[in-house]
């Protein structure tokens, strides 16, 4: 029987809005991933048969094919192609799916796959507001407006809609977002992110050059009268900047193999991709995906949710992953346990092959087994991936 194996999963620390990575592009930033990917297998890069990688916003520096220029900036050989995908936040976890299907065929035995978003130098949504702003038309076509008389569609209303559903009040959001900080404080300073972080040389404001190596969107001094104090994004709801995902730069990647693609590099697999599987919910809540995706996996895969040792749920909005612990009844120890999207940023195209980077990592490093990942998605999407630590 077939099987696709990870090798070498990295990430680059998040940089905040404007903050330490804002001077990369981000083909180049890609281009630092893809070269520690490389490296950590001490792989020839020729070997690679494809590149995939995921970008939500993509155009200006993030368009005309962002794989095939990170492969070009990584300076690999020109005979590496690649191709850029975009499932919203789930971009580089579909992504990762689509790297797993390749070599389960046998097409491909090396392929990469992993995302980027530069969310200083390409602001989230420019690619919907520019091009009508400019007179070319909008993404919401005639036929979905008949479908869906009078809607909106908004991450921000599904949030919201998602805490009215689930009986999540501020407060318990509020409450969530400093537990994110506060694990996200802690494992960083116990360095658990340490191995799976390529440092990324950055320039300073006085001109001096440094390495960025920590996420830089994490409160050490978070407090909860400080996140109860930032104002609500809508008067009258329960959602503010402070229990939402930070704007995030980074960039994260995966490589994906097969029993040939082991033997072409000659190394040990650090996990085995058990499950893969997407699905489409309703798109105007938009961001409940991830509990009927989670289910069906579960049902697909043959295994429990008690089988799992731990999970990563994206925090898109903390009642996203508070309202799947509420729905799907697993063991909140088990969920985040570094923190997630609130504290270290949601880079969108970059999020999913981050979020499998730190899964495998903290399923090494606590000798867990099993290891289950999903991500909401704007149009009502949700991967969910579910790997095996070998």
């Amino acid at each position: 029987m077939a099987e696709a194996y990870i090798v070498a999963a990295a990430r680059t620390a998040g940089g905040r809005r404007n903050g330490r990575l804002s001077g990369w592009h981000p083909a180049d930033l890609s281009a630092q991933v893809l070269k520690a990917l490389v490296q950590r297998c001490d792989a020839d890069p020729a070997l690679i048969d494809d590149v995939i990688w995921g970008c939500v916003g993509q155009l200006g520096e993030q368009s005309t094919n962002i794989a095939r220029n990170a492969v070009l900036a990584a300076g690999f050989p020109q005979s590496v192609p690649g191709t850029t995908v975009d499932r919203q936040c789930g971009s580089s976890q579909q992504a990762l799916h689509f790297a797993v299907q390749a070599v389960l065929s046998g097409t491909q035995d090396v392929v990469i796959a992993g995302g980027v978003e530069s969310m200083s130098r390409v602001p989230m949504g420019m690619a919907q507001w520019l091009p009508e702003k400019a007179g070319y038309g909008q993404y919401i076509s005639p036929a979905i407006q008949q479908r869906y008389p009078g809607v909106v569609f908004s991450q921000f209303d599904g949030a919201e809609a998602i805490a009215r559903k689930y009986g999540l009040g501020k407060a318990q959001l509020d409450a969530f977002a400093l537990d994110s900080h506060r694990k996200a404080a802690t494992a960083t300073l116990e360095e658990r992110f340490a191995a799976e972080i390529v440092p990324v040389q950055i320039t300073l404001e006085d001109g001096s050059q440094a390495w960025h190596t920590q996420d830089e969107g994490i409160r050490f001094d978070a407090s909860l009268q400080g996140i109860a104090e930032v104002k609500l994004l809508v008067e009258g709801g329960c959602i503010s900047a402070a229990n939402a995902s930070q704007i995030c730069d980074g960039a994260s990647g995966v490589m994906v193999v097969n029993e040939r693609g082991l033997k072409a590099l000659g190394v040990q697999p650090l996990a085995r991709v058990h499950h893969i599987s997407v699905l489409g919910d309703d798109p105007v809540i938009m961001l409940e995906a991830p509990i009927p995706a989670t289910r069906r996996a579960l049902e697909r895969s043959g295994l429990r949710l008690a089988d799992i040792d731990l999970y990563e749920v994206n925090e898109a909005f903390a009642p996203v992953p508070m309202a799947w612990l509420q729905a799907t009844g697993a063991d909140p120890a088990r969920l985040n346990i570094n923190g997630g999207a609130i504290a270290l940023g949601h880079p969108l195209g970059g999020t999913g092959t981050k979020l499998i980077t730190t899964l495998l990592h903290s399923l090494r490093r606590e000798g867990k087994r099993y290891g289950l990942q999903t991500v909401c998605e704007g149009g009502g999407l949700a991967n969910v991936t579910i790997i095996e630590r070998l």
